[in-house]
């Protein structure tokens, strides 16, 4: 039996949580920003009551209809990306594995069930996250926004790495405003993909995500700086300048 006192939050004690996760099976969509402030801020931060609302949120999500399960499963997994690595043996991706295990299942399921690409690509980063992958468990969301940060490891410029369907470039200008020098990305080959992006890919295409798939060998490709012209790795840039 879990002492909620004794545990914390966002705002300190969490003596309330149980109550608040009960308003959540209640009302998913109407209470899940009030649980992310409390449990997981900025979806970057949790805290032990986070970690301790993981058997609850596996139990909601078992129970949960298709319209509300997404929502269930994405607070889990942006909890889950905040837990310490499956090395530490304290990880609550152990303590909790039993939960864990659940959710991943129940993510596993939904994601050949999704057909809106956005919310494919933010269960694809729960599915990671329950698994312990790190960094890529919150780094995909470029896919569905179309954009990456990054700065050139030769030259140091910062570029904007563009991933969209039509086209897929670099550029160093705020290519939103203004006509910008490009410089096209090249998708990694399908039998280049090193484990995990391969298993992405595969795993896109074969749940009808041509866009997400096409994104992972963008992602996962080489692109070369407007600015100095040297070819660098898009993925490599993209963790070196990830922030846990």
């Amino acid at each position: 039996m879990t002492d909620w006192s004794t545990l914390t939050d966002a705002c300190g004690s969490a003596e309330h949580v149980p109550g608040l996760l009960d308003r959540f099976e209640a009302d998913p969509s109407g209470v899940w920003s009030e649980l992310m402030d409390h449990l997981c801020p900025q979806l970057d931060t949790a805290f032990t009551a986070s970690f301790a609302a993981l058997p609850r949120l596996a139990e909601i999500a078992t129970a949960a209809g298709p319209e509300t399960l997404g929502l269930v499963l994405l607070a889990a997994g942006a909890i889950a990306s905040c837990s310490p690595g499956l090395s530490d043996p304290d990880s609550p991706l152990t303590v909790f594995s039993a939960p864990i295990a659940v959710l991943h299942e129940l993510t596993d399921r939904r994601l050949s069930q999704t057909a809106e690409a956005e919310e494919y690509v933010n269960l694809l980063q729960a599915l990671l996250s329950f698994e312990g992958a790190e960094i890529w468990d919150r780094s995909l969301d470029g896919l569905q926004t179309g954009e990456y940060e990054v700065d050139c490891p030769y030259c140091g410029v910062n570029m904007f790495v563009v991933i969209g369907q039509d086209d897929s470039f670099c550029c160093t200008d705020d290519y939103a405003l203004q006509e910008v020098e490009k410089s096209p990305l090249q998708p990694a080959r399908v039998q280049e993909l090193a484990e995990l992006p391969q298993r992405l890919f595969t795993r896109a295409m074969a749940d009808g995500q041509e866009g997400p798939a096409h994104g992972i060998r963008c992602l996962f490709g080489r692109a070369a700086c407007p600015d100095c012209g040297s070819d660098f790795s898009v993925a490599e840039r993209v963790v070196a300048g990830w922030i846990p």
